[in-house]
């Protein structure tokens, strides 16, 4: 009777069920999920501090599986243990082996990848698209610490995957942040998908890797039970301890362990059947024997901690004038102009001010983002983080803060967002409640050139606002304010919303056109000016632009209703009704690539299939520096002086 030998039996047990429901499935990864086999044992069965009845309490210890596709070896300990999974988090259910069988089928929650967001809350965050999992630890650990909790994060994270980039950025930033609660633990099973991994991606260089970072490193055979108890367990002992350096596992583990015939390289993601399924669980039985394994001592899960989030609600938030005044800002209200960046940071802050929930990240430019109101008033200065040039770990990090109940707001310049884009989608995925902006957006930077400008984010943020997340709200609402007061409340507006925002802001500052009692809603527009012939639609930068033209249009008897087109999604109906009562006329405006609102009004008057004529004004080549906004603008073709000569063709008029 001993403790290894349990363990060895349960990791039996697990890797036998892990290749049968791979190929029930037809698809999946058991040889990776059998590399794991001790390690989910002795995590889940005997380490963890978690309720299985409850796999989401706020106080319990986490497990993110960086690499996702060794997931079978998690859902057969979770079938094994009864944990409880479902869609109806009032109404969850103990999961079975027979939940376990529908892997990948298309009703079941048991999906081909981590996905909390379809059913399945032991999981926070949704991973498999390899590199992420360790910032969305962080994430969690970060709230952690703000909460004041002792709960630990669990991470594994493959050999091949440590090759990603962002893997080394959340590895500074547990470091940076001290985020003990996080537990990195490498899984060195030697093989990838095509062939062995690189000699930088071994055991041995990966653990020089981690002390050269600052890790002390625990390297261990990974399918040895006492091993990997007492590496969790020194970290657990030095978890609180900040004379410590932060720990990190490194599990020299076999793909394929416990049967030979599936070991070696040629196995990825290919399930065993027929007669390789039997051969497989014969030689699992038969390593076993050889191995001694009985059940015969009893594991137990840890006693979670009894700690709690404070819970604090939420207080009024105060008005942009209001917030103005108090910040020591009072004057650019008399001036009349301000930079929507700015008016971010206002509202950033004085949302903070407000609302315990809400933590700040920005990517080393929180200086020109204007996050550094929030990073330098004192009574938020902790819930500001700091993540550097590293963009993809911060949209990473700020999913797992949303896991814990946080409500993140990003901020990096909008260029730099792009990075980004597959962490962004993860996230969306998980159902992540988090906020992005996007400073310097568009070609009104002027000066520091296309290597500072985005211009095709509006169209990809836009794809999401096409799509319905689980809860049927948009992937994302992309937000576009004009003016100083819009941006304030615009802010205000997504930390109310439970889902993804993207806000664009701008480097210059710009005229106010709104007022404290104008309101902004998301998906919501603003009339600015009637008329009967034609419709201009625009957004941020290029509203300006339009007013400059109108009075130039009105000057050639050209009467243009004008519409600030701030939200994606947007009420298509209330847009078309406008266009009927200017002869079905649209003119869209954008400082970007196409693929935009533009497009978005194009597709709204398609469906409708009424008698439409849009034509677009957007940026059609790549921009350079120009010493003025209005350089650029002009350089690019949609200054005002573009947007008249753009209207006048479509009603096919000359200018007098």
């Amino acid at each position: 009777m001993s403790f290894d030998s349990t363990v060895h039996a349960k990791a039996i047990e697990l890797t036998k069920l892990s290749y049968e429901m791979t190929a029930a499935s037809g698809s999946g990864h058991p040889t990776t999920s059998a590399s794991l086999a001790h390690l989910v044992a002795v995590l889940m069965y005997q380490h963890m501090r978690y309720e299985p009845a409850n796999p989401s309490h706020p106080s319990s210890d986490r497990l993110v599986l960086s690499e996702g596709h060794a997931v079978p070896i998690v859902y057969a300990a979770c079938a094994g243990l009864g944990i409880h999974i479902g869609k109806d988090k009032d109404n969850l259910r103990a999961m079975t082996r027979d939940d376990a069988m529908a892997l990948r089928e298309i009703g079941s929650v048991v999906d081909g990848h981590p996905n909390p967001a379809e059913g399945f809350p032991f999981f926070d965050t949704a991973t498999g698209s390899l590199g992420q999992g360790l910032s969305h630890a962080a994430g969690l650990a970060a709230a952690a610490k703000l909460d004041g909790l002792d709960k630990r994060i669990f991470c594994i994270i493959g050999d091949g995957e440590s090759r990603e980039g962002q893997i080394w950025e959340a590895v500074d930033f547990i470091k940076d942040h001290a985020l003990g609660a996080v537990c990195p633990i490498f899984n060195c099973n030697v093989f990838g998908q095509s062939d062995e991994v690189s000699e930088q991606q071994s055991a041995d260089t990966t653990a020089k890797k981690l002390e050269a970072a600052g890790y002390a490193v625990l390297s261990i055979d990974g399918h040895s039970p006492s091993a990997i108890q007492d590496a969790l367990s020194q970290h657990a002992q030095a978890q609180f301890d900040p004379d410590a350096k932060p720990i990190a596992i490194v599990a020299k583990t076999q793909k394929g362990w416990g049967s030979p015939s599936q070991q070696g390289h040629g196995h990825h993601g290919k399930p065993a059947a027929g007669d390789e399924l039997t051969t497989a669980i014969e030689e699992l039985e038969a390593t076993g024997r050889s191995l001694g394994a009985a059940g015969d001592t009893p594991l137990k899960i840890g006693m979670m901690s009894p700690k709690k989030p404070d819970g604090q609600e939420p207080q009024p938030v105060m008005s942009f004038n209001d917030a103005m005044q108090q910040f020591g800002l009072g004057d650019a209200i008399t001036k009349g102009k301000y930079a929507t960046r700015r008016a971010y940071g206002v509202a950033l802050r004085a949302l903070g001010l407000a609302d315990p929930r809400i933590v700040a990240l920005d990517a080393d430019v929180s200086n020109s983002t204007f996050a550094d109101m929030f990073k330098n008033d004192e009574a938020l200065a902790e819930r500001f983080l700091e993540c550097r040039i590293a963009e993809q770990n911060m949209f990473s990090a700020a999913a797992g803060l949303s896991a814990a109940g946080k409500i993140p707001f990003c901020s990096t310049f909008a260029k730099f967002a792009v990075r980004g884009y597959d962490q962004i989608e993860m996230a969306v995925n998980s159902g992540a409640n988090f906020k992005i902006v996007g400073s310097h957006a568009g070609i009104s930077l002027a000066a520091d050139g296309p290597s500072q400008m985005s211009l095709p984010d509006v169209a990809w943020f836009r794809s999401f606002a096409t799509m319905k997340r689980q809860n049927d709200t948009p992937g994302f609402y992309v937000l576009q304010p004009s003016d100083a007061y819009q941006a304030y409340a615009l802010t205000l507006e997504m930390a109310k919303y439970h889902g993804p925002c993207y806000m664009r802001t701008l480097r210059p500052d710009t005229e106010f056109l709104y007022g404290e009692n104008d309101t902004f809603t998301l998906g919501g527009h603003e009339v600015l000016t009637e008329g009967r012939d034609l419709l201009i639609v625009a957004s941020g930068y290029m509203v300006h632009e339009a007013n400059k033209a109108l009075e130039d249009l009105d000057a050639q008897g050209i009467d243009a209703t004008l519409v600030d087109l701030y939200s994606l999604p947007f009420d298509a109906d209330a847009i078309l009704d406008l266009a009927n009562e200017n002869n079905g006329m649209i003119l869209t405006l954008e400082d970007n690539y196409g693929g935009g609102i533009g497009s978005a009004v194009a597709d709204a008057a398609a469906e409708d299939g009424g008698g439409f004529t849009v034509q677009q004004l957007y940026v059609r080549h790549p921009p350079k520096s120009g010493r003025t906004t209005a350089d650029v603008m002009d350089y690019c073709g949609v200054s005002s002086k573009h947007i008249v000569a753009k209207a006048l063709s479509m009603l096919e008029l000359s200018a007098t």
